[in-house]
């Protein structure tokens, strides 16, 4: 039997010693177990994809499942409710560093609803986690070492490796999560790496992740989120001395998109 309370302002109900974000103790459980199925499985089927489409340098197809098991895990949590907020612009992202602004861990399991493959700028960290992160270096993703000036270097290297083959990358300016939802200062290296390599800005904008994972909880939390497209931003005719005229105009262009959500959803 699940035992219930009134909260001290009287006009919301949480099981006992939960809180009210926190999908529950069974609901997490169930969450938990649901990815530690889908992710061995899904690594088995990622690598012979993998081996199979060796030669491919984008890593499309394995990329791609990767995402594809993301939106499975996501879409088959019991507390969690993510989708893209329609229509989409026409625009489908080539030579492209694609941008969108960072609340939680969950952001990548919304961004992958998105019907394109890109290749992400991720902690290295992330790489050593067992299963998962070996998926992620099977799809391609891209490591960097927070702080470290080499690593840095040659993650835009392959960054630039990537746009210059089609593949589009996906970087968060902010470098960091934002904990209230207001958007963080932009680092420049999403902005030189487009200007240097004359690709699109192509700005997203992502709310309600951040009740996904509550901060202080292995519980997830109940969420519902949505990521939506902004219009490319190009970089023609720029040169680096544009770097912070591209970042104010990217900076502006997402929060219209969050201002967008936030209003159509009521988020």
């Amino acid at each position: 039997m699940c035992f219930r309370e009134f909260t001290s302002n009287g006009d919301k109900m949480t099981e006992q010693g939960e809180s009210p974000e926190s999908g529950g103790t069974f609901l997490s459980v169930v969450h938990w177990a649901n990815i530690a199925v889908l992710a061995p499985i899904g690594f088995a089927i990622q690598l012979a994809l993998f081996l199979a489409t060796l030669p491919d340098k984008n890593r499309r197809i394995p990329g791609r499942f990767y995402r594809w098991m993301a939106i499975a895990a996501s879409s088959t949590s019991p507390v969690w409710k993510f989708k893209v907020l329609k229509p989409l612009p026409a625009y489908r992202p080539s030579n492209t560093v694609v941008v969108c602004n960072h609340q939680s861990q969950a952001d990548p399991f919304l961004i992958s609803h998105l019907p394109w493959e890109m290749k992400w700028l991720s902690k290295r960290t992330v790489f050593f986690v067992p299963v998962i992160g070996w998926s992620i270096g099977l799809a391609g993703d891209i490591p960097v070492e927070r702080g470290d000036r080499e690593s840095a270097k040659k993650a835009m290297a392959k960054c630039a490796s990537y746009l210059k083959r089609g593949m589009p990358v996906m970087i968060f300016p902010e470098g960091t999560r934002s904990r209230d939802g207001n958007l963080l200062p932009f680092k420049d290296g999403a902005f030189r790496l487009a200007i240097e390599n004359g690709s699109d800005i192509l700005p997203l904008g992502a709310v309600g992740t951040n009740q996904a994972f509550p901060k202080g909880t292995w519980k997830v939390g109940h969420a519902e989120a949505y990521v939506a497209m902004g219009e490319p931003i190009s970089t023609q005719g720029m040169t680096l001395d544009d770097v912070e005229e591209l970042k104010e105009k990217t900076r502006q262009a997402m929060q219209e998109i969050l201002d967008r959500i936030r209003a159509e959803k009521g988020l």
